[in-house]
């Protein structure tokens, strides 16, 4: 695993911060200036794997980012990003969350298009609901 490889500092990175769970580093195919990478430092390939504790904590780390990123460039707003699974467009198996600075009229591409409101609301829910 790459991310597990960087975690070891056995494949250098630009850490822009680290505790004792996480590292996160400035991501070397940015889609943006600033665009950084949370890393676990315990390995999840996916949300699914991720401890509940690890996945508490890991949002915490990104409002940290965020708010740098936000008062370092001034963006307009910013992304939030976790892809479970390569038809999601995960494309390392270690979990990890991209924060991304975003500009107003900027090229960066993370969006889908809008579907109509399903007519069945209330089966989706259920059927939802009766996994948890």
């Amino acid at each position: 695993c790459i991310f597990c490889k960087i975690l070891a500092g056995e494949i250098p990175s630009t850490a822009v911060y680290e505790d004792d769970d996480f590292k996160a580093i400035l991501d070397v195919n940015p889609a943006a200036r600033g665009h950084v990478i949370i890393l676990p430092k315990n390995h999840a390939a996916n949300i699914y794997e991720l401890p509940d504790e690890d996945a508490s904590k890991i949002m915490i780390v990104a409002k940290k980012i965020a708010t740098a990123i936000e008062k370092a460039y001034h963006c307009d707003g910013v992304n939030i990003l976790q892809n479970n699974g390569e038809a999601a467009g995960q494309t390392v198996f270690h979990l990890h969350v991209h924060v991304i600075p975003r500009f107003k009229g900027d090229t960066v591409n993370i969006g889908w298009k809008q579907g109509d409101m399903p007519e069945d609301l209330d089966a989706i829910c259920k059927e939802i609901q009766a996994q948890l």
